[in-house]
């Protein structure tokens, strides 16, 4: 395995001992394949960051916990990646931890192992639920700042939150259904990956909320629980349409788009406007193709570089009057997306 680093530095890196890494390095056996892996990952790490460690600056290795489908996942890779040459005057070394699913213990665990062997900071993307937010309190013990990335864990201790304003993106579907579907009355599909994700539980309980007061003719059905991954979602859509029939509009919250669609096609369905978020490489192909009508789309280098400007003041490199603000709401049309994202997925 050619590399130009020495094994302490993949050992630090992959979060392994140096001794493991040796025996990964020097193909000898009984080493598993996860964690040969996560020494290979870790060698590509450390030579995206070597440009980096010319410069000056204070280093802070971070890591970064994210559940979430693979396409998203490398959206929230590539924009931390895009922002860190400019994130002075810190250098980070981030750690990646980035799977599609993860059990509430195997977050605990990462958790833990990130407290033992220390971090300037953790970003996380988890569920809201009780034991994750105890792990992350005891980071809070241990002075290591947690900054919660795109869903929130308020009740946990972690020092600040980065991510779009849910409650608005979830008002702001249901004024663009509101105004596409008009004075139709019918069921709007809506599907969560994970109710206990609390960005999109805020989405959800937003888009109820104006729904019903604005278009009371529009009852939502709910087919959520697919976890974002196309498998999955498809099948509990086409649980839904089986059970309730025909829909006139979609809120997706937690991606699966293409196999939304195809569950409807399946029942002969084209809903009058279909609502999505975040502009991965298969929501931009979808508006191209008009199968999706707008999507609600944040800024992901805006979040990671807030995120990030939040753990330099946490370490007194940066005020607090320097920490920007999380990116706002967009609404992309096929007329309008970004040039940015647009020449990446062409």
């Amino acid at each position: 395995m050619a590399h130009r680093f020495l094994i302490k530095e993949i050992a630090l890196q992959a979060g392994l001992g140096v001794a493991t890494v040796d025996r990964v390095l020097n193909g000898r056996a009984h080493v598993r394949e996860h964690t040969r892996r996560r020494v290979e990952q870790a060698i590509k790490e450390l030579e995206q960051q070597a440009f980096q460690l010319a410069s000056a600056g204070r280093k802070l290795m971070i890591d970064v916990v994210v559940e979430a489908p693979a396409r998203f996942a490398d959206e929230i890779r590539h924009a931390l990646e895009a922002e860190l040459p400019g994130l002075h005057p810190a250098v980070f070394r981030p750690r990646f931890v980035m799977r599609e699913t993860m059990t509430t213990a195997e977050v605990v665990d990462t958790l833990h192992a990130i407290a033992r062997r220390g971090s300037h900071g953790v970003l996380l993307k988890a569920r809201d639920v009780p034991e994750i937010a105890g792990a992350i309190g005891e980071l809070k013990q241990r002075d290591i700042p947690v900054i919660a990335i795109f869903t929130d864990i308020p009740l946990s201790g972690r020092m600040a939150y980065a991510g779009l304003d849910n409650r608005v993106a979830g008002a702001t579907a249901a004024y663009l259904i509101g105004q596409w579907v008009g004075a139709r009355a019918g069921q709007v599909l809506v599907t969560m990956s994970d109710e206990r994700f609390r960005g999109e539980e805020e989405r959800e309980i937003s888009f109820r909320r104006a729904l019903r007061a604005g278009w009371p003719q529009l009852a939502p059905v709910d087919a959520s629980g697919g976890h974002g991954l196309d498998t999955q979602t498809e099948a509990r859509v086409r649980k839904v349409l089986a059970a309730h029939g025909e829909v006139v509009a979609v809120y997706s919250m937690g991606g699966g788009n293409p196999a939304i669609l195809r569950a409807l096609e399946a029942q002969g369905q084209t809903p009058h406007c279909f609502i999505g978020h975040d502009l991965d490489r298969d929501n931009i192909a979808l508006l191209r193709a008009g199968k999706v009508q707008a999507i609600l789309h944040h800024d992901l280098r805006q979040d990671m570089r807030s995120a990030c400007q939040h753990l330099m003041h946490f370490h007194k490199l940066l005020p607090a009057s320097a920490v920007a603000p999380s990116s706002p709401v967009v609404v992309v049309t096929p007329e309008n997306i970004p040039e940015s994202m647009a020449s990446r997925f062409r």
